[in-house]
């Protein structure tokens, strides 16, 4: 487990304690909830609850137990394994209230250690924001050879 408490990021120093744990099936109602605004903003996939709860299996959450309240999930991201040479972080979300503070790249972390117990070769993401996944050291594998192309093949299957 890795936490946070009376750290400073930026400008910024988390008051209360920030944990990343495993995600546990119980975890799928609130990490849906906490997608929904991404989803609708574009920022990320749709999800059914469902989807959801096949990612829990990889997946990790970031909470927040403010003054003894109940804890609360703030950043969720999933590993999910193609085979050993592959995998891919997905569902990267942290909280608008928490963006800026040290927890997506917790999250981060967390993933990228899985994937490293797991003995995968390589680790992708995708994002928009290519300076948040440099900051975290990702960064194009072979950036002048190669570089990955996506279609969506509901717009231009035949």
């Amino acid at each position: 487990m890795m936490s946070l408490r009376n750290v400073t990021f930026g400008n910024y120093e988390l008051e209360n304690e920030i944990t990343v744990r495993k995600a546990i099936d119980g975890d799928v109602d609130a990490v849906y909830a906490l997608t929904v605004p991404f989803v609708q903003s574009r920022q990320l996939l749709s999800r059914t609850r469902e989807e959801i709860s096949e990612l829990m299996l990889g997946g990790f959450v970031a909470t927040e137990m403010p003054g003894g309240e109940l804890e609360s999930i703030v950043g969720f991201a999933a590993v999910e394994i193609y085979s050993k040479k592959l995998a891919e972080i997905l569902c990267l979300a942290v909280s608008e209230t928490c963006q800026g503070k040290g927890v997506g790249k917790l999250l981060v972390q967390r993933c990228i250690d899985f994937a490293n117990e797991k003995g995968v070769f390589e680790l992708m993401a995708i994002s928009s924001s290519d300076y948040f996944l440099k900051s975290c050291g990702f960064d194009y594998t072979l950036p002048d050879q190669k570089r990955a192309l996506f279609i969506n093949p509901t717009q231009f299957g035949r």
